[in-house]
């Protein structure tokens, strides 16, 4: 039959595979994952999954996190350098840097220091080392 109509038999032979509905494990994970508090991941919700008798890779979890844009409460943000040139950025002039002709010590610079402040990297000077010059 295949030979008369001029198609392989693999095609007469294929059926197509109906992806199944996941709807139900997508409220499944939701609900785990907002009962506590937004902060599984994968493997804690695969654990709680498997509690109820329900197996599921911990890829296919996190295909369904970010298909739903669940983000745990944990996920923090790293810090970036910036791309600016050594000596280039702009600073405020908070010694005055007046360098000429001191006595030693009278005057001491530190490196930056980058601190995080509401979920964002600040770049601080030491503030105990002009609180101890302001004192000098």
């Amino acid at each position: 039959m295949c030979k008369c109509l001029n198609i392989s038999r693999s095609t007469y032979y294929y059926e197509a595979s109906v992806k199944p509905d996941e709807s139900d494990l997508e409220g499944k994970i939701a609900k785990i994952f907002h009962d506590n508090h937004d902060v599984y991941g994968t493997r804690k919700i695969k654990e709680e999954l498997k509690k109820i008798e329900c197996i599921v890779s911990r890829r296919k979890i996190g295909r369904i996190i970010k298909k739903l844009g669940l983000v745990s409460k944990y996920t923090v943000a790293q810090f970036k350098p910036h791309k600016q040139k050594c000596n280039k950025e702009p600073a405020k002039n908070e010694l005055n840097r007046k360098f000429n002709g001191q006595a030693p010590y009278s005057v001491v610079v530190s490196d930056l220091t980058y601190v995080r402040v509401n979920y964002k990297w600040m770049r601080q000077l030491l503030r105990s080392l002009k609180r101890s010059l302001d004192r000098l």
